[in-house]
Protein backbone atom coordinates (compact mmCIF):
# COMPACT_ATOMS: atom_id res chain seq x y z
CA UNK A 1 0.00 0.00 0.00
CA UNK A 2 2.65 2.22 0.75
CA UNK A 3 3.87 1.91 -2.83
CA UNK A 4 0.16 3.01 -4.05
CA UNK A 5 0.58 6.10 -1.67
CA UNK A 6 3.81 7.23 -3.04
CA UNK A 7 2.73 7.08 -6.29
CA UNK A 8 -0.59 8.94 -6.05
CA UNK A 9 1.13 11.52 -4.22
CA UNK A 10 3.87 11.69 -7.36
CA UNK A 11 1.29 11.64 -9.64
CA UNK A 12 -0.84 14.38 -7.92
CA UNK A 13 2.23 16.66 -7.60
CA UNK A 14 2.96 16.44 -11.06
CA UNK A 15 -0.78 17.29 -11.94
CA UNK A 16 -0.47 20.25 -10.18
CA UNK A 17 2.99 21.55 -11.60
CA UNK A 18 0.97 20.51 -15.20
CA UNK A 19 -1.99 22.65 -14.35
CA UNK A 20 -0.01 25.68 -12.87
CA UNK A 21 1.90 25.90 -16.31
CA UNK A 22 -1.18 25.48 -18.14
CA UNK A 23 -2.30 28.48 -16.10
CA UNK A 24 0.86 30.46 -16.58
CA UNK A 25 1.49 29.67 -19.89
CA UNK A 26 -1.85 30.21 -21.29
CA UNK A 27 -1.35 34.00 -21.97
CA UNK A 28 1.34 32.62 -24.58
CA UNK A 29 0.81 31.40 -27.58
CA UNK A 30 2.58 28.05 -28.03
CA UNK A 31 2.67 28.02 -31.87
CA UNK A 32 2.39 23.87 -32.01
CA UNK A 33 -0.18 23.58 -29.84
CA UNK A 34 -2.82 26.58 -30.81
CA UNK A 35 -4.68 24.91 -33.57
CA UNK A 36 -3.46 21.70 -35.26
CA UNK A 37 -5.25 20.58 -39.12
CA UNK A 38 -7.26 17.87 -37.57
CA UNK A 39 -8.98 19.71 -34.71
CA UNK A 40 -12.78 20.17 -34.69
CA UNK A 41 -13.78 23.89 -34.71
CA UNK A 42 -17.27 25.07 -34.97
CA UNK A 43 -18.32 28.58 -35.45
CA UNK A 44 -21.79 29.62 -35.41
CA UNK A 45 -24.14 32.69 -34.78
CA UNK A 46 -24.15 31.94 -31.18
CA UNK A 47 -22.24 29.02 -30.55
CA UNK A 48 -19.01 27.83 -30.32
CA UNK A 49 -17.49 24.19 -30.28
CA UNK A 50 -13.71 23.57 -30.29
CA UNK A 51 -12.62 19.59 -29.98
CA UNK A 52 -9.06 19.40 -30.05
CA UNK A 53 -8.40 16.17 -31.31
CA UNK A 54 -4.73 16.08 -33.04
CA UNK A 55 -3.85 18.25 -30.48
CA UNK A 56 -4.78 15.17 -27.66
CA UNK A 57 -3.64 12.29 -29.91
CA UNK A 58 -0.27 14.51 -29.95
CA UNK A 59 -0.23 14.93 -26.01
CA UNK A 60 -1.20 11.53 -25.93
CA UNK A 61 1.67 10.06 -27.92
CA UNK A 62 4.32 12.15 -25.80
CA UNK A 63 2.85 10.99 -22.66
CA UNK A 64 3.53 8.06 -23.86
CA UNK A 65 6.78 8.41 -24.85
CA UNK A 66 7.79 9.79 -21.92
CA UNK A 67 6.14 7.20 -19.47
CA UNK A 68 7.73 4.49 -21.56
CA UNK A 69 10.93 5.95 -21.21
CA UNK A 70 10.65 6.35 -17.19
CA UNK A 71 10.03 2.70 -17.03
CA UNK A 72 12.52 1.59 -18.85
CA UNK A 73 15.32 3.70 -16.85
CA UNK A 74 13.55 2.34 -13.36
CA UNK A 75 13.91 -1.19 -15.00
Amino acid sequence: MSNLGKFLIITGSVLVILGLGLVIFSRFKIPFLVRLPGDIFIQKKNFTFYFPLATSIVISVILSLVLYLISKIQK
